[in-house]
Order: C-alpha cells, then structure tokens, then sequence
C-alpha cells in the first residue's frame, strides 16, 4: 500500500467514525482531496484508491493537472474544484475547466463564471465562501450580507448555488473549532428555509473534520492528512 492510500484509508476513517459518533451517515459526507502544491503523479495514487474529487487553489497549477490527467482518468473522470481566492481576470479558464468554485465571495465573480461557462457544459457547482470569523486576512462575505447575494447568484442561469464555504481562524479546542462552523449551519439552514435549494457545507479541514462534521459538514477539504506537510512537496 502506497503512502497515499495508506492516508486516505486513515481519512476515511476518521470520517466514519466523525459521522457516526453525532448519528449521521458516513456516506452524508464528501471527501475532497486537496492536492494543490503536489504534482500529478499524486492525484494518479489517489485516483487509484477510488478518489475522484480534487481541490485546487492556484489557477495555473490546476489547469496543468487538469490537462496532464485528462488522458489518463478512469471512466467517470475526475471531478476538479477550485478553492482559492478568484481574481476576475482569472475566471474564464475557471469556468471552462472546473465543475466546482468554492471561493465566491463578490457578485462580480458570479457573472463572470456565468458569463463564462461553455454553453455546453452542465451549470458551474458554486459555494459563497463566508468569513465566519471576521478576518482581515480571509476572503469571504459578511455573515449579514450572505442572504442578498445568496439570492443573486441563485438566479444566474450558468451557475448552480449550491451552498455555504468557510475557512474559520484554525483552534485546537475542538469547542472553540466548531463554533463557526455551527455559525455557517445556521446560516446555511436559513437560506433553505428561505427557499434556496442548498446541499453543500464545505467546511473542515485535516485538523479540525471531526467539528466540522459534528456541525454538518457535507463536504471536508482534506490535504495534508492525504498527501503530507506541502512543505515536502516544493
């Protein structure tokens, strides 16, 4: 068993045990493997463990991956997000080449991925990254100004609103971890009691899954626990 496979067998785990310890399904939840930093060969060793969603935050990066890999995926292909922080003069190969953008933050953004989007392409999959925890240093809406914009991109007809992202301040206090992302469910829960047809909380990372799950995680970033300290990848 490859490194890779091995990490991925311990975050599948930990997810399982995350899902069932607060009564939820562990198939409720969904992995995305975080390979930004990691070249091609990796996301090939996860791919061969059943992987098929990635996350990439740098743009070229990811477009080079994506254009490595594209002869190489098994049937069903490989599903790529992007995560990062979204320039506007960076969106058309976004919205040509990803299915996910989890970085919407400013209406701009939107309606340039919708602009943009290939007609014959199924709508963009987009996420409002929310900065739950009123960095300066973090990109992301205000909570108070989610519900407007939530709406606006709602009715753009190239892009498919399908929830809430968070990237909170990091803790080790597992309470202290899981008040923001308990802040993102509630704000989540009041977009689809306003009528918003959403399905994705895309929140936690390898330190802090188990809060975000316990919370309502639907989707969890994971990168290091996967691949390793980015730091061995430059």
């Amino acid at each position: 068993m490859t490194r890779i496979a091995a990490n991925l067998q311990a975050v599948r785990a930990r997810i399982d045990a995350a899902a069932r310890a607060v009564g939820r399904a562990p198939e409720s939840v969904t992995l995305l493997a975080v390979s930004k930093t990691w070249p091609a060969t990796c996301v090939l060793d996860a791919a061969a463990c059943g992987q098929r969603a990635f996350g990439e935050n740098y743009l070229q990066e990811g477009l080079d991956k994506i254009a490595a890999l594209a002869a190489t995926e098994s049937p069903g292909g490989l599903e790529w997000h992007f995560i990062g922080p979204l320039q506007s003069n960076k969106t058309r190969p976004v919205a040509e080449n990803f299915a996910w953008v989890h970085s919407v933050d400013r209406l701009k953004i939107a309606e340039r991925l919708s602009a943009q989007r290939p007609a014959g392409l199924p709508p963009l999959s987009v996420c409002l990254q929310v900065n739950v925890s009123g960095e300066a240093s973090k990109s992301g809406v205000a909570p108070d100004d989610v519900s407007e914009l939530a709406r606006q991109i709602a009715a753009l007809p190239q892009l498919r609103l399908r929830g809430l992202m968070a990237i909170p301040a990091p803790s080790d206090d597992p309470a202290t971890q899981r008040a923001p992302f308990r802040e993102l469910r509630q704000l989540f829960e009041r977009l689809r009691a306003d009528g918003l047809p959403l399905d994705t909380l895309s929140m936690g990372m390898s330190h802090d899954l188990e809060a975000a799950i316990a919370e309502g995680a639907t989707l969890v970033r994971i990168g290091t626990a996967i691949f390793g300290d980015r730091s061995a990848s430059v």
